[in-house]
């Protein structure tokens, strides 16, 4: 089933034991990771002090850590057509950005709910 949510869009929760080892090198002093989910390349890490998103491509090594301090984030949203829609999306505006940054969430599972539930807990 984990395969068929990644191939849909489906966010899974991944254990912090199992992100510890591979973000330590870019946490700072008393910065802790509090919940981590992955998309198919995509994972969002959240910590006490920033989210970190993370995109890695599906062919090659490259991968893109962009780092935004939850003071930086302007407003949130989440969209769906309703229980039919196939997918969902997250929006995040950040402060002296016209565009938001977009990610796709597939239908099934509440996992969309838990990210704008910790995204709200940091911003509001």
């Amino acid at each position: 089933m984990g395969l068929f949510n990644a191939i849909l869009g489906n966010a899974s929760e991944v254990t912090i034991e199992n992100v510890s080892k591979e973000f330590e090198p870019i946490l700072v002093e008393g910065e802790i990771i509090e919940k981590a989910f992955k998309l198919v390349k995509d994972m969002f890490i959240f910590t006490n002090k920033r989210l970190i998103l993370v995109e890695k491509q599906l062919v090659g090594t490259k991968v893109d850590y962009m780092s935004i301090p939850y003071s930086s984030i302007q407003k949130f949203s989440k969209e769906s057509a309703g229980i039919l829609d196939l997918d969902a999306e997250l929006k995040i505006w950040l402060r002296s950005e016209a565009t938001p940054i977009v990610k796709q969430f597939g239908k099934g599972g509440n996992n969309i709910n838990e990210v704008y539930q910790i995204l709200s807990k940091h911003i509001l």
